[in-house]
């Protein structure tokens, strides 16, 4: 028990910005919180906070700690639930973000099969390639793609994504195949403009390492379906996640290049504001979501 109040109280912490604010939330006094983080960091033999009489830090091993912290006690809450809950139906309105290609693909079409299993639910689908601020706006849960920012936001890893280089054989066989990243200077490539959120370029493996490129070519376009438009035209070169071309890949209409530079996947996260009490409706939706694309048949089987 007092290896679970470190920790939750750590998580606090680190989302509210103070022990003030944490103790608070809690009844407790700051002291109490204090305490608790001591004897947690003397546990682990690291410094996870910095605190000063202005503000409190994360150190680079507390950043690491806090994300494994927030989805251990996220499955806590879960598997409680699970128990605890019995046959208590899921009721409510509840609001979800996602990014506009995923979300029309991956998202939007999970969603009639969620609210046939939960007839008591209601729920608003809010598509939009910008990050929304959750806590604001009033979103119950979020599903991102990619890296995700440093937050005091809590996620929950659905599946992996892997981004790989693809052109149309037309555009191959006018321009060539790049052998190595460091050729792709030498092609058209469609990127995101200046202003989405793609901001360190694209990610591969060379000699061991991950390394970023930024391209450049003479087109470019914030929105994502348009590069994939761009790419089946055969106008260049994209970087593209498996989820929106491996159709295309096994139909021909576009071929894998670099495939041996690939970077490592990152993630697919269902992403919520907090974990303590959190309703019955979001808890059900992330384990739907976690269940589709955590299995390999479902990636397999979409038309």
């Amino acid at each position: 028990m007092d290896r679970l109040k470190q920790i939750e109280s750590f998580v606090a912490v680190a989302g509210k910005g103070s022990l003030t604010n944490a103790a608070h939330a809690e009844g407790v006094a700051p002291a109490v919180i204090g305490r608790r983080i001591d004897a947690l960091e003397a546990r682990l033999g690291v410094k996870l906070l910095v605190r000063t009489t202005r503000r409190i830090t994360l150190t680079h091993e507390g950043s690491a700690f806090l994300e494994n912290c927030q989805r251990v006690l996220a499955e806590l809450a879960s598997a409680e639930a699970s128990v605890t809950e019995g046959g208590v139906k899921a009721s409510g309105h509840l609001r979800v973000t996602a990014p506009g290609g995923f979300g029309r693909r991956h998202v939007a079409p999970l969603v009639p099969r969620f609210l046939d299993q939960h007839p008591d639910v209601s729920l608003s689908l809010n598509l939009s390639d910008r990050v929304v601020d959750m806590v604001n706006e009033g979103f119950d849960c979020a599903v991102r793609v990619g890296d995700l920012p440093d937050s005091s936001l809590i996620s929950v890893r659905l599946a992996d994504n892997r981004r790989l280089c693809v052109a149309a054989p037309a555009y191959l066989k006018r321009a060539g195949l790049p052998q190595a990243p460091a050729d792709l200077v030498r092609h058209q490539c469609l990127t995101l403009s200046s202003d989405a959120s793609q901001t360190r370029g694209w990610a591969f493996t060379v000699d061991g390492k991950l390394s970023h490129l930024r391209p450049g070519g003479r087109l470019d376009c914030s929105d994502g379906q348009v590069l994939h438009d761009w790419c089946l035209q055969g106008l260049g070169i994209a970087w593209r996640s498996t989820w929106e071309v491996e159709h295309e890949v096994a139909a021909g209409a576009l071929q894998v290049l670099l495939a041996d530079f690939a970077a490592p996947p990152n993630g697919i996260y269902a992403v919520f504001p907090h974990a303590k009490h959190l309703p019955l409706r979001v808890r059900l939706w992330i384990d739907f979501l976690k269940h589709h694309y955590g299995d390999a048949a479902y990636w397999t089987a979409l038309p």
